[in-house]
């Protein structure tokens, strides 16, 4: 009944800079902790960034000094802005969330957005 709605994913050329977003949508939702993974074809699935309801953040050593996980609280939405972007970059990013229905405290995926990053 809770979904993360993503957005902001596509083709961009090695160098470039996309901006990912991801909102709740259905059930009312009020957010603790939000972040970003990634997963490339045959790796496992990793962390990119996270950031609490503290406004808290931890990257992944691979993006630190080129992403930047930020949060609007009042629209419960999270966003990461990607600068200089490299072809091992290229992966599919998921939204994760956890926080508050009215009735539990539970964690959710989005589908994922594909970011293609070409040479």
């Amino acid at each position: 009944q809770v979904q993360l709605v993503e957005s902001g994913g596509g083709l961009v050329q090695a160098g470039g800079s996309l901006r990912l977003s991801c909102a709740p949508s259905g059930s009312i939702f009020s957010v603790n902790a939000m972040g970003w993974y990634r997963q490339a074809p045959g790796k496992p699935r990793e962390l990119v960034a996270v950031i609490t309801s503290g406004v808290s953040t931890n990257y992944a050593d691979s993006v630190k000094g080129r992403f930047t996980i930020s949060r609007d609280i009042d629209k419960n939405t999270v966003y990461l802005q990607m600068h200089s972007l490299k072809p091992e970059d290229t992966a599919v990013y998921y939204c994760y969330a956890d926080g508050w229905t009215s009735v539990t405290f539970a964690g959710y995926w989005g589908q994922g957005t594909q970011v293609t990053v070409s040479s």
